[in-house]
């Protein structure tokens, strides 16, 4: 380990090239790892699996999306371009490959909303088992498993996994795209990298431009830590640029040569542009930036019509809207949500991703300070730079532009759980170290302890006993923490237990939040991933604490006979609001 990175795990002691374990006894460690590690990972996993799956029987149907499955399901023409109706005459504005998982599932099982949800349960999983991987590689055993539980307790990653929503479907890729690159840094293999272009480019079927921004994090860690000159490194990264292109404009490319008489018209766009759908509509139009041929991106349920495109398709939508705006406006109450650069510190949005935020951010200022001597190849400094930047550049980007659903922060979900996971590692071992570093773990777990405070105060009547019981747990960490340090003569089981409460402290409220999707009043809907008090809440819908009307058939609440959104169909059917 270098001497620079004086508290940072090295991930060499862990990392055993896969293959080379009996693929087969799966319950068993690999050589290299301890024996308790892959039956923790399989305990996690199972209660991700169990957590995700287990509104199965009672989810709905996503608005829109699943009459795009139904039709796609019915002809080789629908599943190609994505129509949403059985004469494959109109798309929604998304890609064909966002519902194709969906497809699969329900050629396989027959049409049911259970069936359109199923996909997201797996692809949850696959993200916790491979979030483990890339960790466990980058920084160790017990960081790989720390990420792993929190990412599958992460309230939004909670409620989505549980839908049918294809943000769950990037999230897998972006982890995969991680992971392919991982191996591309460690050992220099071109191929890991041109893998990692294609989750990339496949990522960008499910949720078009938004995929794209993992990009500068896969750059710049690639720039700063493979192992071979800089010539070589700037030749990988060409490839797998061109490769990334290739696949992610691969559907586009399809319905721009595609003549338009033999193809549906495309929603999102004001000239039948699938470029001007996924780069205007529901790319630069998110930050405010209108392209010739792109719908505009507006905040009501005005419809948009097109003089000349067809008739739309009139689609039956009766959804079934569980939560707890429609059952019980006592059990919740809530601020009105900022916009602009503070939705991410304040509302619903960081109550579904943002409860490890300050762990998250000392973590990554305390691993670039420890690490700025470390060489350039250092694996772990290189790690904590690509998440940082995956952190920061979908951050920002977040922060200034339009967030429809809460869906959309999942993906800052993977870069918050390894961060934290690290913070955790490498904070508890500086407690037992000593010195002034000894100080931060218990900084760490105070400023949780606020912000949690904070982030609950939203929700005062949402299970109040657990919000009192994480607080006192909370404060009973940090006055354990800070005597055991003090005094300087508690024994080695004292300072264990005194580091095991900080850390349940810190990750009790983000779990009690995710743990609630259990009810399947607090477990979100098809249409928006939020576990808890804002369950069921969708973008133009009421605030939780106020009582809506119950949807009527052919619309629901919020606009003219259609689903609450940003804009129309052409020809005057309301649109689904949720871009890209």
């Amino acid at each position: 380990m270098s001497a620079t990175l004086a508290y940072l795990p090295s991930p060499s002691q862990d990392f055993v090239p896969d293959g080379k374990s009996d693929r087969w006894a799966v319950w068993r460690s690999p050589a290299g790892q301890p024996r308790w590690a892959r039956p923790a990972l399989l305990g996690i996993a199972f209660v991700a699996a169990v957590l995700y799956a287990w509104n199965l029987p009672l989810v709905d149907y996503a608005p829109l999306y699943s009459e795009a499955v139904k039709s796609m399901s019915g002809s080789w023409k629908g599943f190609l371009f994505g129509a949403i109706d059985a004469e494959a005459t109109y798309t929604l504005d998304k890609l064909a490959g966002s519902f194709v998982p969906q497809v699969v599932s329900a050629k396989i099982f027959g049409y049911h909303a259970w069936s359109l949800a199923l996909p997201q349960v797996i692809e949850g999983v696959i993200s916790v088992l491979v979030l483990y991987r890339v960790v466990r590689r980058w920084a160790g055993v017990a960081p790989g498993l720390l990420a792993a539980g929190i990412f599958a307790l992460t309230p939004v990653a909670a409620s989505m996994f549980g839908h049918s929503m294809h943000d769950g479907f990037l999230t897998m890729c972006l982890v995969l795209a991680v992971d392919a690159y991982q191996r591309a840094v460690l050992e220099a293999r071109p191929r890991s990298l041109v893998l990692a272009g294609v989750w990339v480019g496949i990522g960008f079927q499910a949720k078009m431009v938004q995929a794209w921004m993992i990009l500068p994090a896969l750059l710049v860690g690639y720039l700063l830590s493979a192992p071979v000159e800089t010539r070589r490194r700037m030749k990988h990264l060409g490839i797998a640029g061109v490769v990334t292109l290739a696949v992610s404009l691969s559907w586009i490319a399809l319905y721009t040569f595609t003549p338009a008489a033999d193809r549906p018209y495309v929603d999102g766009s004001t000239n039948n542009s699938a470029a001007a759908m996924v780069f205007g509509y529901n790319g630069l139009g998110r930050v405010g930036i209108t392209i010739p041929g792109a719908r505009e991106v507006t905040d009501g349920d005005v419809p948009i019509v097109v003089p000349d495109a067809p008739p739309p398709p009139m689609v039956d939508i009766m959804p079934t809207i569980r939560g707890n705006p429609w059952e019980d406006p006592t059990k919740a109450t809530s601020r009105e949500s900022p916009q602009g650069w503070g939705k991410l510190f304040d509302g619903h949005l960081p109550v579904a991703v943002g409860w490890l935020y300050p762990l998250t951010v000392l973590a990554l200022v305390c691993g670039l300070w420890w690490g700025r001597r470390a060489e350039r190849t250092d694996p772990v400094r290189g790690g904590v730079v690509m998440w940082g930047v995956w952190l920061l550049t979908f951050g920002l980007i977040f922060s200034v532009g339009t967030v429809p659903h809460t869906a959309y922060v999942a993906s800052l979900a993977p870069p918050v759980a390894a961060l934290s996971a690290l913070g955790i590692v490498i904070f508890w071992r500086a407690y037992r170290g000593g010195g002034k570093q000894a100080w931060l773990l218990p900084i760490a777990v105070a400023a949780e302890l606020a912000w949690g405070a904070w982030l609950w105060s939203h929700y005062p009547n949402f299970l109040p006993w657990a919000k009192w019981g994480t607080l006192a747990l909370g404060a009973v960490a940090v006055v354990a923490l800070v005597l055991v340090r003090a005094l300087k003569t508690a024994s080695t089981t004292v300072v264990t237990a005194a580091l095991a409460l900080g850390v349940a402290a810190m990750l009790a409220a983000p779990a009690v939040y995710a743990i609630s999707v259990l009810d399947p009043d607090y477990a979100g809907a098809s249409y928006d991933a939020n576990a808890g008090p804002e369950s069921g809440k969708i973008p133009g819908g009421p605030q939780s604490g106020e009582m809506p009307d119950r949807p009527e058939p052919g619309g629901m609440p919020g606009g003219p006979g259609g689903i609450p959104g940003d804009g129309g169909m052409p020809g005057g059917i309301p649109g689904d609001g949720g871009g890209g």
